[in-house]
């Protein structure tokens, strides 16, 4: 019996393949599980139409992401945080943090699991890999600065004073 397969099935094919399996194995684990269905004429016609719309669609999006790669790649995204004498950071710059300040600046929401890599604590220009759809990845630069010494001097003088008043 000939059926076509609507999903992968380990051990006989992948989905939308033509296979010729036993009739008791179709009739009663393929079908009933919604792994394939019988290959008529005119659900083989369907079939391949279905494969070309996905096959079309995909191309569409892995042309998609490789334009917003190329995007991604000319950005530099620029973070201001506190940092010790050292250059190390007292928080980090997370992946949710370079997420939202990419759709801000593309306008493209992009997940932040499909960030790659650690929260960055250190001060410095670092290259960060995002993944985007169909395996295309793009490399976005992110500058962590310090927030200036004068101004975390100048907290630490009026809690001082404010200590020295009471």
């Amino acid at each position: 019996m000939k059926v076509i397969l609507i999903e992968n099935v380990p051990g006989l094919g992948d989905m939308g393949e033509i296979k010729d399996v036993a009739p008791g194995y179709a009739r009663n684990y393929l079908i009933p599980k919604g792994l394939a269905v019988i290959a008529t004429p005119a659900s083989v016609q369907e079939w391949k139409a279905r494969l070309e719309a996905r096959a079309a669609r995909e191309a569409r999006e892995a042309q998609q992401a490789a334009e917003l790669a190329e995007r991604m790649s000319s950005l530099t995204l620029t973070f201001r945080a506190k940092a010790g004498p050292t250059g190390r950071l007292y928080g980090s710059v997370t992946t949710a943090e370079i997420a939202e300040r990419l759709e801000q600046e593309l306008g493209v929401s992009v997940d932040r699991r499909k960030i790659l890599g650690d929260p960055l604590r250190e001060v410095g220009e670092h290259m960060v890999t995002v993944r985007l759809a169909h395996g295309v990845e793009a490399q976005v630069r992110v500058v962590v600065e310090s927030e200036g010494e004068a101004s975390e001097g100048a907290e630490g003088g009026e809690a001082e004073q404010e200590e020295a008043e009471a």
